[in-house]
């Protein structure tokens, strides 16, 4: 967010931003509510989804330190588009929403930055929308668990790390797919060596052939 500004410039921004923290559980604002607030993660992660009007749940993305979020008024919108909720005890740098026209008046690569990644979250949306329009599923959850791996993934030993808690509800309603065959998929590729579990853990432990996989490799 702050690439190509100097360090006085960036000193200007932080001293009128606020610390805040967000245990565990809690929303850092909800679907719907009035955008009083953008943001930039310090720590932790946070999950964000969207409520349809039928009540079905789905996860947009999760977002990981160094991120901006919640920028609707960058985009024109006086509410949030979805509900941003910590997965563990995070931490996030909280600006006013009516302070962005006089911050990016003054900063323009502020704006430049952060619709860049507005646009960058929006390609990954239309990239998502056709997976889940003409892949199988076994290709959609390959190519989550990669997206996850790859914003947020830890080397170890065994393999990649996803480095935050995550469900297979989770992986369910980023993919468009059931509980049951998410349980289903992942089994198969755990008996498999391709990847380990646990509580809310996931680790790739052969990503060449999870691409594999989620690329439709006959191989």
């Amino acid at each position: 967010m702050f690439a190509g500004l100097v360090p006085e410039q960036i000193d200007e921004l932080l001293q009128e931003a606020q610390s805040v923290r967000y245990p565990k559980g809690t929303n850092v604002f909800q679907q719907d509510e009035e955008a009083h607030s953008f943001f930039i993660l310090l720590h932790g992660h946070l999950r964000v989804f969207k409520l349809t009007p039928d009540g079905q749940q789905v996860v947009v993305r999760f977002v990981t330190p160094g991120e901006v979020f919640g920028v609707a008024i960058a985009i024109g919108r006086k509410t949030y588009p979805a509900t941003a909720t910590a997965v563990v005890d995070s931490i996030a740098l909280v600006w006013p929403s009516a302070a962005w026209p006089r911050l990016v008046a003054t900063h323009p690569a502020l704006a430049v930055n952060t619709l860049q990644t507005v646009g960058s979250r929006l390609q990954d949306a239309h990239t998502r929308v056709v997976e889940m329009s003409t892949e199988q599923v076994e290709r959609r959850i390959a190519h989550a668990l990669l997206r996850l791996a790859q914003q947020a993934g830890r080397k170890v030993e065994a393999g990649v790390q996803i480095d935050f808690p995550i469900t297979r509800q989770d992986v369910a309603e980023m993919t468009g797919a059931t509980l049951f065959t998410v349980s289903r998929v992942l089994s198969a590729w755990e008996s498999q060596g391709l990847i380990a579990g646990g509580r809310q853990k996931i680790m790739i432990r052969e990503p060449h052939k999870l691409l594999l996989l989620a690329e439709g490799s006959p191989s």
